[in-house]
């Protein structure tokens, strides 16, 4: 056996899923294999009896004509992709890698259909362009929404203020007002920094701050003591591990908010809602751990789609399956996580951790 010239090494051009060719510098296709016929539609006959830019689509001829020049003056051509029209009008991608052959005034060229991977990359894009148009919707809305809701809030503590409290024997009438008169200053304090961070985020500023676990907590449960009180939960608080932690503000509140929240909504029917929130250090990195005793998940059943959007795992009028899918995206937007362990009619543990 001398060199390997017993070896068939046409089989290998014949049976190629690739796009083999051989060109000249004059354009025209030399030899080229049944791939290219199959992909094209074309017979091989018709294929080389035409010049090959015949077959390329209007848009492209201008630049593989400058490529193909190139490849005369001996320069190999790596990974170009261009558009073929089909015998019946269709569309191709094709990626080419060409080697010349100055001495011999040919072109040795192997193409990959890349029309698939085209296809894919154009329904992501514009999939990201739905998203992205749908994501400044929604931040109109809820700018408008925040907005507009202020002025009702401030009629109402405008109202309040009027009350004259000297008039009004009735103790418990009095606390109801009080209680009336804060909740009506949280929700214009929560409207107004709405409002504001939606303002920086039209200058795509995001602030992280250093934020006393302790603190943030003490105003979302302020702002939630009749339903605490209602449901007669019971808290268990160390923050002593990691007292403070990086964050934006009001998204922690949110993320407070939401969790204290479904914990008492979902709160076992035979018990009163038991809520434990310690925070440690884990591979460096501060973390939150949040458990309540309530009715837990099936996340067997229920498996990715605990953080998605409008999710329900439990019958309750007040669901809106938003909140988890809020703090899952709080968390990630900043390089956070979120994790979580449940069991049905045990009770659910989440491990936040923060950026």
């Amino acid at each position: 056996m001398d060199g390997g010239s017993d070896y068939n090494v046409d089989l290998f051009f014949e049976l190629s899923a690739d796009l083999l060719c051989i060109a000249g510098f004059d354009g025209y296709f030399k030899r080229i294999n049944p791939a290219v016929s199959k992909v094209l539609g074309y017979s091989i006959e018709e294929l080389m009896s035409r010049p090959i830019n015949d077959f390329v689509y209007q848009e492209d001829k201008a630049i593989t004509d400058k490529h193909r020049d190139n490849l005369r003056r001996d320069i190999p051509l790596l990974n170009f992709e261009n558009r073929y029209v089909t015998k019946s009008g269709e569309i191709v991608w094709l990626s080419w890698t060409s080697m010349p052959l100055e001495k011999e005034k040919l072109v040795y060229a192997i193409a990959k259909n890349i029309t698939h991977k085209k296809k894919q990359e154009e329904d992501r894009n514009h999939l990201i362009a739905q998203l992205s148009q749908a994501s400044e919707e929604l931040k109109h809305q809820s700018y408008r929404t925040s907005h507009d809701l202020r002025y009702p809030v401030n009629n109402l503590l405008s109202i309040l203020t009027l009350l004259d409290g000297s008039k009004i024997q009735d103790g418990e009438t009095l606390e109801f007002i009080g209680l009336l008169n804060a909740t009506a200053q949280d929700l214009q304090r929560t409207l107004n920094e709405q409002v504001e961070r939606l303002g920086r985020k039209e200058d795509g500023s995001a602030t992280l701050e250093t934020l006393s676990l302790e603190t943030v907590l003490g105003g979302v449960t302020s702002s939630l003591r009749t339903l605490l009180e209602g449901a007669r939960a019971t808290l268990h608080i160390n923050f002593s591990a990691a007292p403070a932690v990086r964050l934006n503000k009001a998204y922690l509140e949110s993320i407070f908010l939401n969790l204290l929240t479904n914990s008492i909504k979902y709160a076992h029917p035979e018990r009163p809602p038991v809520i434990t929130m310690v925070s440690q250090k884990t591979g460096g990195r501060d973390q939150l751990i949040f458990s309540d005793n309530g009715l837990g998940i099936d996340l067997d059943k229920v498996g990715d789609k605990v953080f998605g959007f409008r999710q329900h795992f439990h019958e309750h009028k007040d669901s809106k399956g938003i909140g988890l899918y809020l703090v899952h995206n709080y968390l990630t937007s900043l390089g956070g996580q979120i994790s979580v362990e449940s069991r049905v009619n045990e009770g659910t543990t989440f491990a936040i951790t923060f950026p």
